[in-house]
């Protein structure tokens, strides 16, 4: 089947995993904050790694990515991308500062990205590994602050030579949902076949 096949009869599937996933990652943030918050409606879509960049918007915006590899039942890589508001009032909760302070990034709150980032990863990788029977585990993730072409130029080289596809879910964090995130996922062509037989989808 080629790409635009599966993105016809199987994002369903691929919709499940961002709802569970953001679900999982709102009440999991929820908790840590010790605050009431609402999920918007995660936006799923399977897609080409080279589009990556421009579906996220422009690709000089500043933005703060959040990477990890993923290992275990299946290989590769994932991202959490936040553009600098978000970030910035996702820390500043964490910190309980003003949720409009702007001021640098310390280690303090890079280390708090990270922490946010293992989260938010786990959340999605959970998700996926319920609904597959798969085990799947995150490496220690890092942080980088770039423009967003080229942090997605990151995982698009390392991972573009073993597979062209990625699962990328936008999510809505916060009741006026003031916190938007990118949730990548890249897993190599093998994996991939993994994840969707795992699914009850022939490929």
């Amino acid at each position: 089947m080629n790409l635009d096949q599966l993105n016809d009869m199987y994002i369903d599937v691929l919709r499940e995993i961002g709802n569970i996933g953001t679900g999982n990652a709102t009440t999991a943030i929820s908790n840590m904050l010790n605050l009431k918050m609402d999920m918007g409606v995660p936006k799923v879509e399977l897609m080409p790694v080279e589009k990556l960049g421009e579906a996220i918007g422009s690709e000089e915006q500043i933005v703060v990515g959040i990477m990890l590899g993923v290992e275990a039942d299946i290989d590769g890589s994932m991202m959490f991308i936040m553009d600098m508001k978000s970030a910035h009032k996702m820390v500043n909760l964490l910190m309980m500062r003003d949720p409009d302070d702007e001021k640098e990034f310390d280690e303090m709150d890079l280390s708090a990205l990270r922490e946010v980032g293992n989260i938010i990863a786990g959340s999605y990788l959970s998700a996926i590994s319920t609904l597959t029977n798969l085990v799947i585990s995150p490496t220690v993730p890092s942080v980088s602050i770039d423009m967003a072409a080229a942090i997605l130029s990151v995982p698009a080289v390392q991972f573009g030579l073993m597979s062209d596809r990625a699962l990328m879910i936008k999510t809505a964090i916060g009741g006026d949902g003031s916190i938007d995130g990118y949730f990548i996922l890249m897993p190599d062509e093998e994996s991939f076949a993994k994840i969707l037989t795992s699914l009850g989808i022939s490929i």
